[in-house]
């Protein structure tokens, strides 16, 4: 399941490294933002003076769950986060405390990111490292060009549906668009430049060239 996070509250116990990661995830995804620590590293202070978050400089404490959507309790004390989870527990909201699959409610997938494609691997807190290499191996499967890909997709789509036709016929359109082979013949009218920029026509270019071997 993907959330849109997009103008609701979301809270970060900690300021930290790891904190800190999970604040650039959310802001991503256009949260609002509040942190809650006595202290914080550079990279949160500077979020603060940029006015792109909310820092509380103190102890967490349970009204700071008012309207908060979901909370990541991401301190370096796993004491203090089990104690925020049930907080959060009693007030129905969704937690994630960090390294502690027992105490999170929902997981950070790894997620390989192209344009309006994402791909996320969970593995329910289990392998972290595992999912993460497979984030790796994915996005040497999935290169930019699907991102483009994907948005001209979502075009097609919108004209199909725009049309008037049977259900059985739009059915057939929307598939037929999704297909390898149209994937294929995009890729093959789409341009030079953007082929370059991506790396697809030297991989293309090196899979055509005679091996060292083949040339002797």
């Amino acid at each position: 399941m993907l959330v849109r996070l997009t103008g609701r509250k979301c809270l970060v116990v900690g300021a930290g490294k790891i904190a800190a990661d999970k604040v650039a995830g959310l802001l991503i995804h256009g949260a609002q933002v509040e942190v809650v620590s006595p202290r914080a590293i550079r990279r949160i202070q500077e979020l603060e003076k940029k006015g792109k978050i909310v820092w509380r400089h103190r102890k967490f404490s349970p009204r700071d769950l008012d309207g908060a959507f979901l909370v990541v309790a991401a301190t370096n004390s796993s004491m203090i986060n089990q104690t925020v989870f049930r907080a959060c527990k009693a007030r129905d909201v969704l937690c994630n405390a960090v390294d502690d699959p027992l105490h999170c409610d929902f997981f950070y997938p790894a997620v390989v990111r192209r344009g309006p494609l994402q791909i996320a691997i969970s593995t329910n807190g289990h392998s972290p490292a595992l999912a993460a290499r497979l984030r790796r191996e994915l996005e040497q499967q999935f290169g930019p060009e699907w991102s483009d890909w994907v948005e001209h997709v979502g075009k097609l789509r919108r004209e199909i549906l725009d049309k008037r036709m049977s259900a059985k016929a739009r059915r057939e359109r929307l598939l037929a668009m999704a297909s390898p082979d149209e994937f294929q013949e995009f890729l093959r009218r789409w341009p030079l430049e953007g082929r370059a920029a991506t790396g697809i026509a030297a991989h293309r270019q090196a899979r055509r060239r005679p091996s060292p071997k083949s040339q002797s």
